[in-house]
């Protein structure tokens, strides 16, 4: 993004050329269009993951896919917007002051769009038999009410230990670092083959909302909206309260 310079008349001027035009690009519209393409490419690797895993590969098909691909997007992507791909993710970044409050929404709708467009795409290309029977990679884990608390169980926890490697490891100032794409990455693996059995690990409205949407399959949806943004509020309090630097945290900023 392009820094702000004080100006000779003591007004602040855009340092680069093009002017505020070019200052509100950067800072607005490429944010929300770098997450709605990154949302779509990690949903549409991650649809096309859970529709042509074979019996054999279980979960460790989905785990890699999802796991590379964020890491991926998020080195290749991370410097534009953060690289959340995740509304999630965006919820507990805003909240430890790593992003503004006013582009959490648009965060938001580039996020769910992107989720649209990568699942839509996911269909186009599969055999209309197997995207059906997968529910288009929509979450059917859980099949009935008696599984809904363990899943709800299961999304907070996979989704805290998402969100601590996004919040720690990119935003944090005393631990954050240039490889922080690579545990970003590694925790969606490690949550996928731990909690994909239980609750499909979703960990993103996002990644659930687009083959919702799709689909049509809607069963259970509310599960990956509520365990993830509760994560968020978690990671938050434990960031702004207890383990955050003395910039992050709220309280004990002198020990």
């Amino acid at each position: 993004m392009a820094d702000l310079e004080l100006g000779s008349d003591g007004g602040k001027e855009p340092s680069v050329g093009g002017g505020w035009r070019g200052l509100w690009h950067e800072r607005f519209v490429q944010p929300c269009v770098v997450e709605a393409l990154g949302s779509a490419l990690f949903t549409f690797v991650g649809c096309l993951s859970v529709i042509e895993k074979g019996p054999e590969t279980g979960l460790l098909q989905p785990a890699l896919a999802h796991g590379l691909a964020l890491g991926l997007l998020t080195a290749t992507l991370g410097n534009i917007s953060g690289g959340h791909f995740n509304p999630a993710v965006s919820l507990a970044v805003t909240l430890i002051g790593g992003l503004t409050l006013t582009m959490l929404l648009p965060y938001w709708i580039s996020q769910l769009c992107g989720g649209l467009i990568g699942a839509a795409l996911a269909k186009v290309v599969s055999p209309e038999e197997r995207f059906w029977n997968a529910s288009g990679a929509a979450f059917v884990t859980v099949q009935e009410p008696g599984q809904v608390v363990g899943a709800v169980v299961a999304e907070i926890v996979l989704t805290t230990l998402l969100t601590l490697a996004v919040c720690m490891g990119a935003v944090n100032e005393r631990t954050q670092g240039p490889l922080a794409p690579f545990p970003i990455g590694f925790s969606v693996i490690v949550d996928v083959l731990a909690g994909g059995a239980v609750s499909g690990a979703c960990m993103n409205p996002a990644r659930a909302f687009g083959p919702a949407v799709v689909a049509n399959h809607w069963d259970f949806h509310w599960i990956y909206w509520l365990g993830p943004l509760l994560a968020s509020l978690l990671v938050a309090m434990l960031i702004r309260f207890l383990i955050g630097d003395g910039k992050t945290r709220l309280v004990l900023k002198g020990w």
